[in-house]
């Protein structure tokens, strides 16, 4: 594993693409665990955006949570 590159790209449109990818992927890996593991996983993911002390990032967070319940719920 550290051998792997997960280098990042340069341009604001390679890294909108990776974080898409990544989001799909997380909504892929909690369709995966089943709906009781992924309820827990989505309420900890919830209860740790309440707990952040920078507004902005909060609401980046939770729009972000916001797309992935509903992709997940499709």
């Amino acid at each position: 594993m550290s051998n792997v590159d997960f280098s990042t790209g340069k341009s604001v449109e390679t890294l909108a693409d990776e974080v898409t990818c990544l989001k799909a992927m997380i909504t892929l890996l909690l369709k995966a665990i089943g709906q009781a593991d992924a309820g827990k996983v989505i309420i900890n993911m919830e209860k740790q955006i309440a707990q952040l002390d920078d507004p902005a990032q909060a609401e980046v967070f939770s729009t972000t949570l916001k797309q992935i319940k509903h992709a997940y719920r499709q």
